[in-house]
């Protein structure tokens, strides 16, 4: 059966595999027709800046899922546990325990990051700073909470990157474990 896409927000999750899974310059139009269900007209209706504005809206809807699951919980919280407890749970969640590519963490390195640099670059310093200061207001002295938000976003990334190429979830769930641990240790210190 078709997919009805009445909207143009109905075509971003099939938009985001193609990309995910093909890159940018390899998301032809006939694989993003078919990932979405629309023919080329379809598609230029809905996004008349071609396949850029199809990034662009992937990009921002990606940004806004992780300011709603994970930067705005962490900034929120009250306990900074509470905070890192609810990104370790949305960040597994939303990389299906590693098995699921980050596509900004692709994009940041190739030839992609040219066009979509901004969004890449905004994308990780807001992590590590919401991270950052969470860490702080527990406590933790501010430079030692910067470089631990830096390593945890990287070892998140990295964690990703190796838990896709050996097929391996468990390997996600380890290395987040090991960061979260991490973390309380440098609350508890603090």
């Amino acid at each position: 059966m078709a997919r009805l896409i009445a909207e143009r927000a109905d075509a971003l999750p099939g938009l985001a595999e193609v990309f995910r899974e093909h890159g940018y310059a390899g998301a032809s139009l006939s694989l993003i027709g078919a990932a979405t269900g629309l023919g080329r007209g379809s598609l230029y209706h809905f996004f008349p800046g071609g396949k850029q504005e199809m990034a662009e809206a992937v990009l921002a809807k990606i940004g806004d899922w992780f300011e709603r699951q994970v930067f705005a919980p962490l900034a929120q919280a009250e306990d900074p546990r509470g905070g890192i407890d609810a990104m370790m749970v949305a960040i597994d969640r939303y990389y299906r325990s590693g098995q699921q590519a980050c596509l900004i963490g692709a994009w940041g390195l190739g030839a992609t990051r040219e066009p979509f640099g901004v969004a890449i670059a905004g994308y990780f310093q807001r992590w590590i700073a919401v991270l950052a200061d969470a860490l702080a207001r527990g406590g933790v002295e501010d430079d030692r909470a910067l470089t631990l938000a830096q390593d945890v976003v990287s070892g998140i990334q990295g964690a990703i990157t190796l838990s896709r190429a050996l097929a391996d979830p468990t390997l996600f769930r380890a290395t987040l474990g090991r960061l979260t641990a991490r973390l309380y240790t440098a609350l508890a210190a603090a």
